[in-house]
């Protein structure tokens, strides 16, 4: 499975931004789904993840701002981030099955 993450840029703090994870194929139900980012300095960390019951958790850093969604057929998933902060500054990966990971994109938000 390859992933494929997109819509990473450059945005002011307060602004939005909304990255897309497309598989090469259809996710199976028993994966679970992530996004993951790493910041300069810092190691890898959870974002938000959609788990094979289907509910969905975030990091408490990004609760009420990011959301995850997904097709329905499982290939594609998103990540809508409102209110973005500096400190969300970081390469954001998308992630399959605990062992798919995409090449990652960066988001940059300035003050």
């Amino acid at each position: 499975v390859q992933l494929v993450e997109s819509g990473g840029g450059s945005v002011q703090a307060g602004g939005s931004l909304k990255l897309s994870c497309l598989a090469s194929t259809a996710i199976r139900s028993w994966c679970e789904m992530s996004w993951h980012r790493q910041a300069p300095g810092k190691e890898r960390e959870l974002v938000s993840r959609i788990g094979v019951d289907g509910q969905t958790n975030y990091a408490d850093s990004v609760k009420g701002r990011f959301t995850f969604s997904r097709d329905r057929d499982k290939r594609m998933w998103y990540l809508q981030m409102n209110s973005l902060k500096t400190e969300d500054t970081a390469v954001y990966y998308c992630a399959a099955c605990g062992r798919y990971w995409g090449q990652g994109t960066q988001v940059t938000v300035s003050s």
